[in-house]
């Protein structure tokens, strides 16, 4: 057995104050079905103030840092209401002492309104916006809970950001209906003022019966019999997806439009962390639900995940369980015995351990299902990063590097 690794220092925290309730009802939306692992949810579905106080404390006291970032989720926070993050803001400026406190939200946007926007401004809210692009792929699995469009009322939303320069980007989930178009998404994204981007690959499993639990949507673990997701998008077409946005960003929009899934690509060449989706373990990006349990992961939401509760333990103790640390390591010590051969596993990793469930080549199920997107994305992006790192290492203006990559690159 290798020895679990080291003690974890810096850690982030995914907080869902409301837990899985949210006002939309997206066909692909994992985190839905998590009300099974809380019977009471209708009932008792807010974080209350005990545990929002504690969470608060204990993040601000538990980071090695000087800066400590608040991640709200869900769910959609939002149907919290104002007060419930106004008593946020309080308790973190009431234990922040010399350390600077940031937050970042993430939301549909349709419940957005003024009171919301000049709150997120005043206290300096960094908002991600949940959009899958154009209406028609908006609307296709991001639908209201009576099945109608929810496309205008996040425009709404994006506009009353913009008016009151509330900071945002944007997450997009790209699926099996909108990884056809990705220019069009992309030109999109950037029409309604997004300048940051990012884009999820949609992958789940079904379950042909529930577990115990009641959950349809299945971990890699689950050894019953399950099927594809409809809505999963294809790798190759992920791979084919990203490398058509990267093309024309890297001639195009390189320095004004900032695209996740390629700078953080770029921060791993460096030697910088990238995404814990990319990094070599995991383990240091815990989710927490509404009544304060831990989990190792959002995508780990599972009774077998369950570290432990902030009520009761420190958030430091609960991610240096050997529990957790095991977990971080597995996907390292897991990994496909076609990545450790793979040319492009420095910058991959084998990918996220939820995905990794297709056959390697020595029969085990260990093999990321989007391994091919993968290994097409990195090979035809990574030289052309690299070659950009090092014109910018020597000083050339933004124009002339884009001038430099498209005439080696793409004349």
């Amino acid at each position: 057995m290798n020895q679990i690794v080291d003690r974890i220092n810096h850690f982030g925290v995914m907080a869902k104050p409301s837990g899985s309730v949210c006002n939309i009802d997206c066909t692909y939306c994992f985190y839905l079905e998590k009300e099974n692992l809380y019977p009471d949810r209708k009932k008792q579905w807010r974080m209350n103030d005990t545990t929002l106080e504690n969470y608060i404390r204990d993040q601000i006291q538990s980071q090695k840092g000087d800066v400590i970032e608040f991640v709200w989720q869900g769910g959609e926070p939002t149907l919290l209401g104002l007060d419930f993050f106004r008593q946020a803001v309080t308790f973190q400026e009431q234990y922040k002492g010399r350390k600077t406190v940031t937050n970042a939200l993430q939301t549909n946007a349709t419940l957005l309104d003024k009171e919301w926007a000049l709150f997120f401004n005043k206290h300096h809210f960094l908002i991600g916006v949940s959009i899958d692009g154009d209406r028609i792929s908006n609307d296709t699995y991001r639908l209201s809970r009576k099945g109608k469009s929810t496309f205008d009322d996040t425009l709404k939303g994006v506009e009353l950001l913009k008016k009151h320069n509330v900071d945002f980007n944007t997450l997009t989930v790209v699926n099996a209906e909108n990884v056809r178009r990705p220019l069009n998404v992309y030109a999109f994204l950037k029409r309604i003022g997004s300048q940051y981007m990012q884009f999820i690959p949609l992958v789940e499993r079904k379950a042909i019966v529930p577990d115990r639990d009641g959950l349809i949507l299945i971990q890699p673990t689950f050894e019953g019999e399950s099927n594809l997701a409809e809505w999963s998008v294809q790798a190759k077409a992920y791979g084919k997806f990203l490398n058509t946005i990267f093309d024309y960003w890297i001639q195009n929009d390189l320095g004004k439009v900032f695209v996740m899934n390629f700078e953080q690509t770029m921060s791993q060449l460096v030697g910088r962390p990238g995404s814990c989706v990319f990094n070599e373990t995991c383990g240091s990006s815990v989710a927490m639900e509404s009544n304060g349990d831990v989990y190792s992961c959002d995508h780990y939401v599972y009774p077998e995940h369950k570290l432990g509760n902030i009520n009761e333990t420190s958030l430091i103790d609960l991610v240096n369980l050997p529990q957790n640390r095991k977990f971080g390591q597995d996907k390292r010590d897991n990994i496909s015995v076609d990545c450790l051969q793979c040319e492009v596993r420095s910058v991959c990793h084998g990918g996220c351990p939820k995905h990794r469930f297709e056959p390697s080549s020595d029969g085990l199920l260990n093999r990321n299902y989007l391994c091919d997107g993968f290994k097409s994305h990195f090979s035809h992006a990574v030289p052309k990063m690299l070659e950009t790192m090092r014109l910018l290492n020597h000083q050339l203006p933004m124009k002339k590097v884009k001038q430099e990559i498209k005439g080696r690159f793409y004349s």
